[in-house]
């Protein structure tokens, strides 16, 4: 899915083509996207979109694989928002935003104290826009990480949790569109394992991506189905990565770790692209903060030297391993105590 670049180009032109309507036409299909939210009584992230586009529907079996596509095509071609006044409220405190020029909003809120590790919240639009008026409010759900943790998880999706191929682009691509939540697969023991390390869900896990937010409804469903442990879903916007205006996948972490000062973490990726690299810099930048790095292995030619270079060069405390499978990082998982040895 990280592959998908080239779909910036579709959107882009589907984008000129919807900029050349009525710019003051009222939406047929207002609808506000909440992608969730995480964070502590402290501070709470709150992300989302506001589209003219009706909902998606969602992957049953036995489904055609055209109608899979039709709803991977329709996620990318969107009729973003922008301007849309928003309040966006969590346990009581309220803070009003507005949509970019992509629809997005993205807000922070200081709750105060949260009881539990789900907690509600809405985002909701404000007055009139474009001849659209309320009630339209959608529902929040706030993942708070439980006063009892011992650690965080932030883990990849591609090719880390989700087989994806991405070193085999056409593969890949047939798969992103032709696939659903339902037929994508999960690495074999990869669910088993975050189940564990988080401890019956006492621990949180941070699923962070490079895939664009278009595919939030695809990713959410994935977890849902294949059995992860839930937790906030943190993407990316297309257009942002292809015109240059990346929001790196270290800010991602970085939100995180920030949101979560006391708690230590253990980094998941794989080999194919970036993660190794990535890793290696929030060890520097966070000395102390990282119990283990866990690569999977999935270079077409394990010989290129990549991540050799980086654990070659390894100069830090925290463990980096280069594992085969899920069964290779929960044997050095349980000798480090981060899975009990009878799981």
């Amino acid at each position: 899915m990280r592959a998908v670049r080239w779909i910036y180009a579709i959107e882009n032109t589907w984008d000129a083509r919807r900029q050349r309507r009525a710019a003051r036409r009222s939406p047929a299909n207002f609808r506000i996207e909440a992608y969730g939210a995480h964070g502590t009584s402290t501070a709470v992230v709150v992300r989302g979109r506001v589209v003219d586009d009706p909902p998606l529907s969602e992957a049953v079996d036995g489904e055609g694989v055209w109608t899979a596509m039709r709803r991977t095509l329709r996620g990318f071609l969107t009729d973003e928002l922008p301007g849309v006044p928003l309040r966006v409220e969590v346990a009581g405190t309220e803070v009003l935003t507005t949509s970019d020029s992509e629809g997005y909003f993205l807000v922070q809120v200081a709750p105060g104290p949260l009881d539990g590790q789900l907690t509600t919240g809405t985002v909701e639009l404000v007055g009139d826009y474009r001849g659209v008026t309320g009630p339209h409010t959608v529902p929040l759900t706030v993942h708070v990480t439980a006063p009892g943790a011992a650690f965080g998880i932030v883990s990849d999706i591609d090719d880390t949790i989700l087989e994806t191929g991405v070193q085999r682009i056409a593969r890949m691509v047939v798969q992103t569109f032709t696939g659903s939540a339902v037929t994508r697969v999960a690495f074999p023991g990869a669910a088993e394992l975050y189940r564990d390390l988080t401890h019956s869900r006492t621990n949180p896990v941070f699923y962070i991506s490079s895939s664009p937010w278009n595919l939030y409804a695809f990713i959410v469903g994935f977890l849902r189905h294949r059995g992860f442990p839930s937790g906030p879903v943190l993407l990316r916007d297309l257009l942002g990565r292809a015109a240059g205006e990346r929001e790196e996948k270290h800010a991602r972490i970085r939100e995180v770790l920030d949101l979560h000062p006391d708690l230590a973490f253990v980094l998941i990726g794989d080999s194919g692209e970036k993660d190794p690299e990535i890793y290696a810099d929030i060890v520097r930048e966070y000395p102390g903060r990282i119990l283990a790095v866990y690569i999977r292995e999935v270079r077409l030619d394990p010989g290129d030297g990549r991540v050799e270079r980086i654990s070659g060069t390894w100069a830090h405390e925290t463990p980096f391993v280069l594992a085969a499978d899920s069964d290779a990082v929960r044997a050095h998982a349980e000798k480090l105590g981060l899975i009990p040895r009878h799981s």
